[in-house]
């Protein structure tokens, strides 16, 4: 699925700062917890609760996040929809690395079992 320029621009501008806040409301909603979250993101990226506390101070771009991060071999394995879009039909990297970290998120805050949400059976 190819995405706009414009769309795929505005996903890299965006802050990571300016998200994060959101997924945490999000799974705290639903009972999950903000280190369920930090496993999560640090399964995808590789960042530790500390990396991704400075990330957030420095106001990171996804674009400057995803650049940095060591992405999970495993994450080819995220697919289905999330914001409209298959993640596996994405062909702008960038924008289906959000979607994947997205995803994510969306899946803890389903109650999907961790060892699914991390791709492990």
């Amino acid at each position: 699925m190819n995405t706009t320029d414009s769309h795929n621009e505005r996903i890299a501008s965006m802050t990571f700062a300016s998200v994060y806040p959101h997924y945490v409301t999000k799974v705290e909603k639903k009972g999950r917890t903000k280190a369920e979250l930090h496993q999560v993101i640090e399964w995808l990226t590789g960042f530790d609760e500390a990396r991704v506390q400075r990330l957030i101070d420095e106001k990171a771009t996804f674009a400057a996040f995803f650049g940095q991060a060591s992405l999970n071999p495993a994450a080819r394995l995220i697919t289905g929809t999330i914001c409209g879009y298959r993640i596996e039909e994405i062909d702008h990297p960038l924008t289906r690395q959000v979607r994947y970290l997205d995803k994510l998120v969306d899946e803890l805050a389903k109650g999907r079992k961790m060892e699914k949400i991390l791709r492990m059976g």
